[in-house]
């Protein structure tokens, strides 16, 4: 604690009040306990504390105010609670991200989860805040370095730009994520954690991250065994702290993983409201949450930074169609689509070239790079089209001269797409355009 700003922890002791608020259980249906006398001071998302006589108390959140009553959306089942409950109305952690959050782990209200003291920023901020307006926003930034010589070279990310991450499970999803957190051209990154496993959180912070990469991070995690709120709101609350640091004049690398787990948690929120499910289980309130989290991130006005944003999605059995996915296709500057099968061959990253799109290119990119990315498109989609009848044997070498290149080059491209590369974008190209040439030389490494 030595060296915070003094403002810092004037502003928390501001916050205290000797007040609380109480009231009583009036009756419990469908998982949702309904309270008397909380009703003229109780705001949706507000924190309840219910005291059991018996048992642990159970903590939960305002999910609806009515003209008398409130109902409570409890972390877990009710059991053991009864009429006449005593429940408590919690003041609303301040979410006031800082500076000082730059390696430290919370959660989605802003509890140090590292087993150190964490103070609040002096400035409270709102979790479900608006964009900055269209008219205002600076356009697209420069190149940035990811590390990875496939995302350096095919699959450009540029400053502001906001791509998707499509993957099943299993195929290195939260690997790619954590490279590109260590790797990436950044002044900071911002983690959010939705849904994750336990164990999963501290494997990415201690092992996946490290301790360089946690140094210029703030992560906001949420575990599978926290309510559908507190896992809603983890997207909400790291997206806030990346808004502070991109006001702060800093470019911010926002990672999530995942919108699907998102979306899940605001579907069980939306059913116990009321809400009927309509997209293949999801409620139609889906897309414009997702829309609104995604328009968050980007360019920021001129005299902020920018929030460059990579959203991963969950998709089972490879479904490109499915609605969080298809939603976020739309919104978004492009899509990384990683493939099981070149997983299970052994190359990492296994992002598929030919289903990938970057919507920064071409202006990203100079027209000679230009020439290059579309020349190694072609040969991989050439290569794909015919993969079978080659693995086959029944192509007859010089049939066709631009899959005889295709043929000479796909081993190498396959290992430079696999190729980690902090020297830059530069070498990135050099090393393809190398590739390239060898290939219409007729040549082999």
């Amino acid at each position: 604690m030595t060296g915070l700003d003094p403002l810092i922890l004037k502003s928390e002791f501001d916050r205290l009040s000797p007040v609380r608020q109480m009231g009583v259980v009036s009756g419990v249906a469908r998982g949702m306990i309904e309270i008397d006398g909380l009703a003229t001071v109780a705001r949706i998302g507000d924190h309840l504390t219910l005291r059991r006589p018996q048992g642990p108390d159970l903590a939960g959140e305002v999910l609806n105010v009515e003209s008398d009553v409130v109902h409570m959306l409890p972390s877990a089942a009710p059991d053991g609670v009864r009429l006449g409950d005593r429940v408590y109305l919690e003041p609303t952690p301040a979410f006031a991200p800082g500076m000082h959050w730059l390696g430290r782990v919370v959660d989605p209200f802003g509890t140090p989860l590292d087993g150190k003291p964490l103070l609040p920023g002096m400035h409270e901020r709102d979790v479900l805040a608006a964009p900055p307006r269209a008219v205002d926003r600076k356009p697209l930034g420069e190149r940035m370095a990811t590390g990875l010589a496939i995302m350096n070279t095919v699959l450009p990310i540029v400053r502001g730009q906001r791509v998707g991450l499509f993957a099943g499970s299993g195929v290195g999803k939260s690997t790619l994520l954590a490279t590109l957190a260590k790797s990436m051209e950044a002044d900071a990154v911002v983690v959010a954690l939705i849904g994750e496993r336990g164990r999963e959180v501290n494997e990415f912070v201690e092992n996946a991250l490290g301790r360089e990469g946690l140094k210029r991070s703030i992560v906001v995690a949420a575990t599978s065994d926290q309510s559908a709120l507190a896992r809603r709101r983890c997207a909400w609350s790291a997206m806030t702290a990346a808004e502070y640091l991109r006001d702060q004049g800093l470019s911010v690398l926002f990672l999530a993983d995942s919108v699907t787990r998102f979306a899940e948690a605001h579907r069980e929120i939306a059913v116990a409201m009321g809400e009927s499910p309509s997209l293949r289980g999801f409620p139609p309130s889906v897309t414009p949450m997702i829309a609104g989290l995604c328009e968050r991130a980007g360019p920021g006005t001129e005299n902020q930074g920018d929030i460059t944003a990579v959203f991963s999605v969950l998709v089972a059995g490879s479904d490109m169609d499915e609605p969080i996915a298809d939603i976020l296709r739309g919104v978004l500057d492009g899509h990384i689509v990683l493939s099981r099968e070149i997983a299970e061959r052994g190359r990492f990253p296994a992002i598929d070239v030919s289903r990938s799109v970057s919507r920064s290119l071409p202006d990203a990119a100079t027209p000679e790079e230009n020439q290059l990315i579309a020349e190694t498109r072609r040969l991989v989609g050439s290569y794909e089209q015919s993969e079978v009848m080659i693995k086959a044997g029944l192509y007859t070498p010089g049939t066709d001269p631009l899959l005889d290149q295709a043929m000479r080059v796909h081993d190498e491209l396959d290992g430079f797409f696999g190729k980690l590369d902090p020297d830059g974008i530069r070498n990135s190209f050099d090393r393809l355009s190398l590739i390239l040439r060898r290939a219409k030389a007729g040549m082999t490494k």
